[in-house]
C-alpha cells in the first residue's frame, strides 16, 4: 500500500510538472506573438478593410455551409471543443492516419492572424490560449467573420469577398447552394480543393460539405 501511495504521488508530480510545462510553452508562444502586434491591432487590420464581410452581408447558405463542414457545434461549446478533440483523436487511431483535426473556429482564427501556419506543437498550444482571448473579446458572429475574412480561398483570393468575386463574380450575399458549399470546402486545403486547381476534387469536397450539412441537419435552402 505504500509503495502503491509513493507510485501514485510521483505519479501526480510527473502529471503536474508536465502540465505547467505546457502551459509555459503555450503561455509564451501566444505572448509574443502579442509583443509583435497586439490583438486588438491584428482584428482591426482585417475588419477595417475595404472589402470586410458582416455576418449579415453573406448568404445564410454559405453561412451555413461553413458551420456545418468546419465547426458544427461552434455556438455550444467554448473556444475549444474537447468533444471534437477527443473524436478527431479516436478517428485518426481507428483509421490510421491523420483524417480529422478538432480545432474550432475560433482555433482557426487564432492561427490565421495571431500565430502561423507552423505545426509545431508551440503554436497549437498558442492556438488554445489565443482562442480564449479570442472569445473573451468577441462574440461568436464576430469570430465568424474574422474567420472568412482572413481564410484564404486558393488563387491568391484572401477572404470571402475576393473568393466570392474572383470564382463567381458575385457579392458574398448572393452566393447559391452550389457556389456556397463549393466555398465552404475550399479553405481547407486551398492548394487542393480550389476549383481553378483541380475541379474533381473541389467537387468531392463540395459533396462533403453538403453531406455535413444534410448529417447535422443544417438547412439547404433559405
Amino acid at each position: 500500500m505504500k509503495l502503491f501511495r509513493k507510485l501514485l504521488l510521483i505519479f501526480v508530480i510527473l502529471l503536474v510538472v508536465a502540465f505547467s510545462i505546457l502551459f509555459f510553452i503555450g503561455f509564451s508562444t501566444y505572448s509574443n506573438a502579442l509583443k509583435e502586434k497586439p490583438l486588438l491591432e491584428r482584428v482591426q487590420e482585417i475588419t477595417t478593410d475595404e472589402h470586410f464581410v458582416k455576418f449579415a452581408d453573406m448568404s445564410e447558405l454559405y453561412r451555413n455551409a461553413v458551420i456545418a463542414v468546419e465547426d458544427h457545434r461552434f455556438y455550444d461549446h467554448g473556444p475549444v471543443d474537447f468533444i471534437a478533440i477527443g473524436r478527431a483523436i479516436f478517428t485518426n487511431l481507428k483509421n490510421g492516419q491523420l483524417q480529422e483535426g478538432g480545432s474550432t473556429i475560433t482555433q482557426q482564427v487564432a492561427k490565421n492572424i495571431i500565430l502561423s501556419q507552423e505545426q509545431s506543437l508551440g503554436r497549437k498550444l498558442g492556438e488554445i490560449f489565443a482562442a480564449f482571448d479570442l472569445e473573451k473579446n468577441y462574440t461568436k458572429n464576430e469570430i465568424f467573420e474574422l474567420y472568412v475574412n482572413s481564410a484564404y480561398f486558393g488563387d491568391g483570393y484572401y477572404g470571402i469577398f475576393d473568393a466570392s468575386h474572383g470564382y463567381y463574380d458575385k457579392d458574398p450575399i448572393d452566393l447559391t447552394l452550389d457556389e456556397a458549399s463549393m466555398l465552404a470546402g475550399v479553405p481547407n486545403a486551398p492548394s487542393l480543393y480550389s476549383p481553378n486547381v483541380n475541379l474533381n476534387l473541389a467537387k468531392k469536397r463540395q459533396s462533403h460539405v453538403i453531406q455535413k450539412m444534410q448529417e447535422y441537419r443544417i438547412h439547404l435552402a433559405r
